[in-house]
């Protein structure tokens, strides 16, 4: 028998993408969720053999009563490269819309690989919207492939906010976020950040919110 901490609020995909009012998450609980998310995977990226989680997605993360975030479900969760290796080689396991690429075509598994996810998150966080949804346009059911060139622009990246937030939120952060998550989701994973420099550029934007 396993025995896990209670989160009394559930995960974090059931506030992005409830339809019910009172689970709707705001602005600056998405900040606070960010900051304790990028806390908890740079914590995992930097042990002496560092741990790959593998499965970096919404419904893995679970929020407390004041909304601290806990990465949970481990259970594909596998030992990083040694020093000497820049990826280990595994049998593809994850998620559809959330895996690295070199990942999902090359079965090359990099640290780096969980902070693509990480960016996949970022962006669910911004708009509100699966990572894949079929029930959305053909042209947007992939979220990253439609949203990717529109984080960049303040006023493109206005048009796919999370609408129920009601502009009830700091563009300027917002688009710092989305700049960041631009980054996170780079096709080759040797010019993503590390995950402590999410972390730094995540801290700085939460103190604002002092979060």
């Amino acid at each position: 028998m396993v025995v896990y901490e209670f989160m009394p609020r559930g995960s974090l995909n059931y506030h992005l993408f409830s339809k019910d009012p009172r689970r709707l998450l705001p602005w600056e609980k998405r900040v606070k969720v960010a900051v304790g998310m990028a806390r908890g995977l740079s914590y995992l990226h930097t042990r002496e053999t560092p741990i790959i989680y593998r499965d970096f997605k919404s419904s893995n993360i679970l929020l407390g009563q004041d909304y601290t975030p806990k990465i949970s479900d481990f259970g594909l969760a596998k030992w990083g490269p040694a020093a000497t290796d820049p990826c280990v080689t595994s049998h593809v396991v994850g998620t559809v819309g959330y895996v690295a690429p070199e990942y999902h075509f090359k079965g090359n598994l990099y640290v780096k690989s969980d902070v693509y996810s990480f960016g996949v998150v970022l962006v669910e966080m911004l708009t509100g919207l699966r990572a894949i949804d079929k029930n959305r346009p053909p042209e947007q059911r992939d979220l990253v492939e439609w949203t990717k060139p529109l984080l960049s622009v303040r006023s493109k990246l206005k048009r796919i906010m999370d609408t129920r937030l009601e502009g009830k939120y700091a563009i300027k952060e917002a688009s710092k976020i989305a700049v960041l998550a631009v980054k996170c989701l780079h096709q080759e994973p040797q010019f993503r950040p590390s995950m402590k420099e999410v972390t730094e550029t995540l801290e700085q934007i939460g103190a604002y919110y002092k979060v």
